[in-house]
């Protein structure tokens, strides 16, 4: 028997999911390591303690770089990583406008400008060729972003960088414990920046980190998260213009704590993803992303597909969404539109910052980055990847459901 419109969980019938994925996954293990902090009264940084220390040579060591550096959250560790790389008022950053605001906002708090550049359609991540065609002489820096925690095309991304001489952080807040050709994301690029913001893949509520093997990058910016002190110096003698960026003992025990998840978590998500690709691939209008050799290990912070409208009865994007997270299936519309097109960039509200006024977004477009967001990209969230089989499997069927549904409806 079809499926009829209210049937549909959207308008009072039963949902296809009847369960919750929980988020963030803690135990005692979790709880007992922040009382013991509590229990000591040595709760700040750095002179209570060396937790801190001790995560940040853990994350190091699990992302195979030299140096980690904790940090209040993955915005600031952008700015870090941006200051540390020798920016100056006025250089330009390449940047991919399929992303959060931050990784644009950071280049502006650096009186920088951001120069947003398109996405491939296959993967949604930052083009190469788009970027190569952006340098200019006053281009310093390129943030590839992993969006999803799906690598970006790393080798190319490096190969312009090297032969413009520049610099490449990696902005992996969607990456944690995912991989390009066998190595960990943000290993691979000059600077790696991460969050551990509450729905991050490595979460301590708030937090960030940016992990590098340059010994002279390590120290800056291990310098400017600790008020412009430098390694070996008095407590107040101040080096660099630094504020306090430091995160606490507590936030280091937990994010201990949940490193120890983070392998099994990410090999999870990635054989969810693998399996839900399979299933997706097979239903009419509903195109998962493209993943390649190179992707190692994919973090799936979160899953991307993209919907054709014309196969659900012409049933826009926004709709199609809200009834697919009303069957039970963690998921979003995605952006409402590239970063270009936030009132910051079209008003050119830059405050105290030192913008170029040549600093113009009214005119930029890129068109891949712009379908997305209005009719193609549609996400699901990434506790929902730490599911079962029968989980995707469950996905999959709601997807069919409003299809069912929608088409019945149109051809009516």
């Amino acid at each position: 028997m079809s499926i009829k419109k209210e049937q549909l969980a959207i308008h009072g019938g039963p949902k296809t999911i009847d369960k919750t994925f929980p988020w963030p996954i803690y135990d005692e293990n979790e709880v007992n390591a922040v009382a013991a902090i509590v229990e000591s009264g040595k709760w700040g940084n750095p002179d209570c303690g060396d937790e801190v220390e001790r995560f940040e040579r853990a994350f190091a060591d699990y992302c195979g770089s030299k140096y980690a550096i904790t940090c209040v959250n993955g915005s600031v560790s952008l700015r870090l990583a941006l200051m540390a790389c020798g920016v100056k008022p006025g250089d330009e950053v390449i940047v991919p406008p399929y992303t959060f605001i931050t990784t644009a906002s950071s280049v502006i708090e650096c009186n920088c400008v951001p120069v947003f550049v398109d996405i491939d359609p296959e993967t949604y991540n930052i083009s190469p060729e788009a970027i190569e065609a952006a340098i200019t002489p006053r281009t310093k820096v390129i943030i590839p972003v992993h969006f999803g925690g799906l690598a970006c095309d790393m080798d190319a991304i490096m190969d312009i960088a090297k032969r413009h001489k520049l610099k490449v952080i990696e902005d992996a807040a969607h990456g944690h414990g995912a991989e390009y050709k066998g190595k960990k994301l943000g290993s691979i690029g000059h600077v790696g920046s991460f969050s551990f913001q509450s729905s991050k893949n490595l979460t301590s509520g708030e937090g960030g980190i940016v992990i590098t093997d340059d010994d002279d990058l390590y120290a800056t910016m291990h310098s400017l998260r600790n008020v412009g002190r430098i390694e070996g110096g008095q407590w107040y003698e101040h080096y660099n213009p630094g504020c306090n960026y430091r995160i606490t003992q507590m936030q280091a025990v937990l994010l201990s704590e949940q490193l120890k998840r983070l392998e099994e978590q990410t090999r999870r998500r990635n054989s969810n993803g693998l399996y839900l690709n399979d299933l997706l691939e097979k239903i009419d209008g509903i195109s998962p992303l493209k993943r390649n050799e190179h992707i190692t290990l994919h973090g799936y912070h979160i899953y991307i597909f993209k919907y054709d409208a014309a196969k659900f009865g012409g049933l826009p994007k926004t709709e199609f969404a809200a009834m697919l997270a009303a069957e039970g299936v963690p998921s979003f519309k995605g952006y409402p539109h590239p970063l270009y097109k936030q009132p910051l960039f079209q008003n050119k509200t830059f405050m105290c910052y030192a913008i170029p006024d040549s600093a113009d977004y009214s005119q930029t477009f890129c068109p891949v980055a712009e379908q997305a967001c209005d009719t193609d990209a549609v996400w699901i969230l990434q506790h929902a990847m730490l599911g079962e089989k029968e989980d995707m499997e469950a996905f999959a069927k709601a997807i069919l459901k409003i299809q069912e549904a929608v088409t019945a409806l149109a051809a009516s």
